[in-house]
């Protein structure tokens, strides 16, 4: 389902924000000069407080985003005997797939260093006022990590104080654990506990919709001020990120799927990329794994013939932990915007970037823009400015799109290769005729 506003797509409004913004800022950039005195009194006082209500609002829902989302995506697998072997190959499998998405990523990233080049002295200036206006966030996120205390930090003393200060690993393995905590304690209490987190997950998913509406006032805000202080260099910039990141999905699309089909799955990967091409279209065009998710289990119980409690298992999990696409993007974003405002990351913080990605991944709702809070909040553990998601905003329809297919398409191959050795049930043990009610998020 596409959000509209005023009878249009959302996404159109953005994009109609995204160019307002850009053309008047490079009007600005081009035949004024960003350091006309109205101009800084623009920026100072009207876009630039906009595109900061817009972050901080983000920034507001995200933590209980995701704990709700992780604890009970951990919860919906069941209890830890139908787990079992099952469990084990999928959640294995999405992380390794994850791992590998992400540093696809990170090397295209590196190899291409598609953002830089950019005048150092208005990057510094761009980044200093982002500090100063995010100075509380910035100030809590680390500045350098040790290998050996970076895991011992993974293990929050205090989940409340670790939120506080937007600690976002702590939180997450707190998430993780309370998730199988969940699992383990199975009761009437806690079968009520997991539904207010339920409830708690969808109403940080209403806020966040509602906050989404805001974009294209807030990116046409944050784009002017980003194309008066850098000019036609952003163009350059923003065209060069999108190749890599399409690059980037390519190859983890066309090279690294087949080969999990056909070494793990023992399959014909063309075969296989036949039979999952309605979801695949479905997924393109809908930005959404949740909205494509009944496609998903047609194809993958009529036409990939996988076992039903198989399929169902997988793929309505993977809808929210499997979005490898998902992950591979974050991690893009993060790095590219690093390298336009001179942020160095050293090979630890890329390592915890692409950490936080695989995380990211599952907490990650399966929407349109599901991705934003994460990327937003990894870019202020990272000391990059959080205005600059501004830059990516503009074409996050098309990647989106793009990276959705990827998580679907990936759901679909989890559910192919988990089936693997895997016999179905006898009917009555599935009932067939039971309608069982898919979920519908997006």
């Amino acid at each position: 389902m596409t959000s509209k506003r005023g009878g249009a797509p959302l996404y159109a409004w953005i994009l109609l924000g995204f160019l307002i913004g850009m053309g008047a800022g490079l009007y600005v950039n081009l035949y004024v000069g960003a350091e006309t005195p109205w101009v800084q009194s623009v920026t100072d006082n009207v876009t630039g407080p906009i595109g900061q209500i817009f972050l901080k609002l983000l920034f507001m829902l995200v933590i209980p985003l995701l704990f709700s989302a992780l604890a009970v995506g951990v919860a919906e697998m069941g209890d830890l005997s139908s787990l079992g072997r099952v469990g084990f190959k999928t959640l294995a499998f999405t992380i390794v797939l994850s791992a590998i998405a992400v540093l696809i990523g990170l090397g295209m990233v590196n190899a291409f260093r598609p953002g830089d080049g950019v005048d150092p002295a208005l990057a510094q200036a761009l980044l200093e006022d982002s500090r100063e206006a995010a100075g509380a966030i910035v100030g809590n996120a680390p500045q350098s990590i040790e290998a050996g205390q970076f895991f011992l930090d993974l293990i929050p003393s205090n989940v409340f104080t670790a939120a506080a200060e937007n600690q976002i690993l702590p939180v997450m393995v707190f998430a993780l654990f309370f998730g199988v905590g969940l699992v383990m304690a199975r009761s009437a209490a806690t079968d009520r506990l997991q539904e207010a987190l339920q409830g708690l997950f969808e109403v940080m998913m209403k806020l966040i919709n509602l906050v989404i509406k805001l974009a294209p006032i807030a990116i046409a805000c944050l784009m002017f001020n980003l194309a008066a202080l850098f000019g036609w260099d952003l163009l350059i910039r923003l065209a060069g990120y999108a190749a890599v990141a399409l690059g980037a999905m390519a190859i983890h699309m066309f090279v690294i799927y087949p080969l999990a089909v056909m070494v793990l799955a023992g399959r014909n990967p063309l075969k296989f990329f036949s039979d999952v091409r309605e979801p695949f279209i479905v997924a393109f065009t809908t930005a959404s794994s949740n909205a494509t998710l009944p496609i998903a289990l047609k194809a993958a119980e009529e036409r990939l013939n996988l076992p039903r409690r198989i399929a169902r298992f997988v793929l309505t999990v993977g809808a929210t932990a499997n979005q490898n696409g998902t992950a591979l993007f974050e991690g893009v974003t993060v790095l590219f915007l690093a390298q336009f405002f001179g942020v160095e990351l050293s090979l630890t913080q890329q390592i915890v970037v692409m950490l936080v990605c695989i995380l990211g991944g599952i907490g990650t709702a399966g929407v349109p823009a599901g991705s934003l809070p994460v990327v937003a909040l990894i870019l202020v553990m990272v000391g990059v400015p959080a205005e600059g998601i501004g830059l990516v905003l503009g074409v996050d329809r098309f990647l989106d799109m793009c990276r959705t297919t990827l998580n679907v398409v990936g759901d679909l191959v989890a559910a192919t290769v988990v089936s693997r050795g895997e016999k179905d049930l006898p009917p009555n043990a599935e009932n067939p005729g039971a309608a069982e009610p898919v979920p519908e998020l997006a």
